[in-house]
């Protein structure tokens, strides 16, 4: 199914991306808290009760994540994610006499991001085509200091997160507001993202084509993947690398 997008790629202006499982992974965060937890406090829970922690987190986190639309509201943020993870902890004396912001402070560390292996290339190749590359993603304002932190920042015209557009995939304001910034309409751009239900249903809304990856089992999304419905949607594009969308 390469051809068909491949072919308009001499007519894109803009190529616009999502980030949890498109162009970042979340590396598996269970043994990292526990770690944290044992090393920082002498807190010991095991990496399984590490994960069923975090995935009440991530569930609360994934709720409220519009609500850390500056620095301010970052922050509180994530002192409430913090007690999120701690109700799903199991209880102890030294759990309960922890601060919430040293438990913030380990649960940060334990979120650690890296880049998939084609991304880079994509991105540069994106650019060598002229196509304004702008990264469409459901997430707080940390996610620009993130792909900062990747290495990813300098290859991008603008990321745009639902926090700060106010509006979340699958609706289509964040997408219209991505061809605002790309100075293109919406038959020039196309998005490329992992979740059938966000970026495929929320693109088409707005009147772009919409590509699905699937990186199956190297998706490393994590626990907060939003991935659903991937692969095999009749009518859908899917690929399972972003060099698969060089012409």
């Amino acid at each position: 199914m390469r051809t068909d997008y491949s072919q308009r790629g001499a007519q894109r202006e803009a190529l616009l991306l999502d980030a949890l499982g498109t162009l970042v992974a979340l590396e598996p965060p269970a043994p990292a808290l526990a770690r944290e937890l044992a090393e920082r406090f002498r807190i010991e829970v095991t990496p399984e009760q590490a994960q069923l922690a975090l995935a009440a987190e991530i569930a609360y986190y994934r709720s409220h994540l519009d609500e850390g639309a500056d620095a301010d509201s970052l922050a509180a943020l994530r002192l409430r994610c913090a007690e999120a993870l701690r109700s799903a902890l199991p209880r102890s004396a030294a759990l309960a006499a922890l601060d919430t912001a040293s438990l913030t402070e380990a649960l940060l560390a334990s979120l650690r991001f890296s880049a998939f292996a084609d991304v880079r290339g994509a991105l540069l190749a994106a650019r060598a085509r002229g196509e304004r590359v702008i990264v469409v993603s459901n997430w707080d304002v940390s996610l620009e200091a993130v792909l900062e932190r990747l290495g990813l920042a300098g290859l991008l015209d603008a990321v745009l997160t639902s926090a700060a557009v106010g509006a979340r995939k699958p609706s289509p304001i964040i997408f219209q507001r991505a061809l605002e910034l790309a100075g293109c309409s919406a038959d020039r751009a196309l998005h490329v993202g992992d979740s059938f239900a966000e970026d495929v249903i929320g693109a088409r809304a707005a009147g772009i084509e919409a590509v699905l990856l699937d990186r199956g089992a190297t998706g490393g999304a994590g626990a907060g993947s939003s991935g659903s419905g991937k692969g095999g949607r009749p009518g859908v594009q899917t690929i399972a690398s972003l060099a698969q969308l060089s012409p």
